[in-house]
């Protein structure tokens, strides 16, 4: 398909800019991919459209404080500086980008915290943006970590253009974020709320986790008309051998497997096999899913719904069928559905 093709018109007004007071009270579209459906409910309705022994398959990264301000030496100028990872912890290497990359180049020095009680160093350029600093950090590893991390802010992407606010650290991460690495939250996990994850264990609707580190590449400008020739970024993930054991004997069984965010999605269909099974896998994934891909891994999708030309999109159509999920993103806007990380959600199921 072509990128042209993923433009759904979605007007800027309707990208959130804060979450629903309540986790699990965003809007919820329902799109029923036989038959093109839709429904228009609440996210806390969700468990209703599944069975008991069905199983939810979330992704557990967790968000860490990637945004730092730094000052530039002799000049002073205000740089900003977002983590991406760490290469090295013995050495204290990062791969970052940097604002305004012109003015930053191999050999300056930064300066983080309010007494510059933090210096690192530019060994290398990477692309026009990035860099590799070497943080100069006398410590221990663990206590350059928490210095690090603590001079950090939460991450909102780039369509959010507020300021970061205090109530951003606890409403971009998913309330079971327990594996350190992403620097965009798995969005449609934030959705549940507490009283939802009580119910799921009350209908006897079972959950487990995979781990897929989110990196920026998922809002890289795609530069292709070609979706074949475009390069997802590679990110870290992991599918434990219980996990790959415990689908797989579901789907023999006939129960479903709701894949929550196309992280998820993702990441099964990276280590899919043999009708519709999963193997265990730990390493790096660039799988570019869409149209007309056929995933097989999952039964049921809960998406948020995404900007134009978004890889994120892309999955979703690639699940819910094109033609039917764009139709769907037509309704959203009619209906004012709020889209982004922020906003309301789709499930999508047969």
């Amino acid at each position: 398909m072509k990128l042209s093709e993923f433009n759904n018109h979605m007007p800027e007004e309707l990208i959130a800019e804060h979450p629903a007071k309540h986790r699990d009270e965003a809007r919820l579209m329902v799109l029923h991919r036989k038959t093109g459906e839709i429904e228009h409910r609440i996210f806390k309705d969700v468990l209703g459209y599944f069975s008991p022994q069905d199983l939810m398959v979330f992704n557990d990264t967790q968000v860490f404080p990637a945004k730092l301000m730094g000052n530039k030496e002799k000049t002073g100028a205000r740089i900003e500086v977002f983590l991406l990872r760490e290469l090295n912890a013995s050495n204290k290497l990062w791969d970052v980008l940097v604002e305004p990359a012109r003015k930053i180049r191999i050999g300056n020095k930064l300066y983080f915290g309010l007494d510059d009680s933090l210096v690192a160093e530019v060994i290398d350029n990477t692309t026009s943006r990035g860099r590799t600093l070497r943080f100069l950090h006398d410590g221990e590893h663990d206590s350059f970590k928490a210095n690090l991390l603590s001079l950090g802010h939460t991450p909102l992407p780039y369509y959010i253009k507020r300021e970061v606010e205090p109530e951003d650290e606890e409403n971009y991460q998913t309330l079971f974020a327990s594996k350190e690495g992403a620097v965009v939250a798995p969005a449609a996990g934030m959705h549940f709320s507490r009283e939802l994850l009580r119910r799921m264990e009350i209908y006897d609707i079972e959950r487990d986790f995979l781990t897929l580190h989110i990196g920026l590449g998922v809002f890289r400008k795609i530069d292709v008309e070609d979706l074949s020739k475009h390069r997802q970024d590679s990110e870290p993930m992991e599918v434990s051998e219980a996990l790959a054991e415990r689908v797989n004997t579901k789907r023999d069984a006939g129960h479903k497997i709701i894949a929550v965010g196309t992280s998820v999605l993702r990441a099964m269909e990276t280590t899919v096999g043999m009708n519709g099974h999963i193997k265990a896998f730990k390493g790096w994934t660039n799988r570019f899913i869409f149209p007309p891909y056929e995933c097989t891994t999952c039964d049921a999708l809960i998406t948020n719904f995404h900007l134009p030309y978004s890889t994120m999109l892309m999955v979703a159509a690639s699940f819910g069928g094109y033609e039917k999920v764009m139709h769907a993103y037509e309704v959203a806007i009619e209906e004012k559905y709020q889209f982004g990380c922020y906003g309301d959600a789709m499930l999508i199921v047969d």
